[in-house]
């Protein structure tokens, strides 16, 4: 037997999709002669048909994961989505990067490490993204013998 209008009907009465319609067994002759929504509708208010619960999708595992991203678990290379840039804008990247190498910088001027001609000159490459890091900057300067190793 197919039920493929009532079921259509029935669906759109209890605004549900076809698949979440429910038939009783018992009363299928009752629900093939159905051919109208008043049918339908009298069949609902029996109980002859009814609409199944929708499945609810638990949120246990999510509230746990939060709690481990939290303590700055599970934040891995596998775990991540999408590019580095929409985690940390490359400004921002850019800032940390340029404050730390001019601190740096500073303190070893400071310490009187460093000319103040090679400190100009040295702050000039850092601006232009010479450097990619701080160790970085220390080979550039023991390469070129600038200052000592104990900085």
């Amino acid at each position: 037997m197919k039920f493929t209008t009532q079921k259509r009907i029935a669906a759109q009465i209890l605004r549900v999709g076809t698949s979440k319609v429910w038939f009783d067994p018992d009363k299928l002759s009752d629900i093939k002669e159905a051919i109208t929504k008043s049918d339908i509708r009298s069949l609902i208010s029996a109980d002859s048909i009814s609409a199944k619960k929708s499945n609810f999708h638990s949120r246990a595992g999510a509230r746990r994961l939060k709690i481990q991203k939290r303590k700055g678990n599970k934040k891995g290379s596998g775990s991540r989505e999408g590019k580095t840039t929409a985690r940390l804008s490359r400004k921002r990247v850019w800032v940390a990067k340029i404050r730390l190498q001019r601190g740096f910088l500073s303190e070893l001027k400071q310490k009187k490490l460093l000319k103040n001609s090679d400190y100009r000159d040295l702050l000039a490459k850092a601006k232009g993204g010479f450097f990619r890091n701080k160790r970085h900057i220390k080979l550039y300067l023991e390469e070129r013998s600038l200052f000592n190793k104990n900085a």
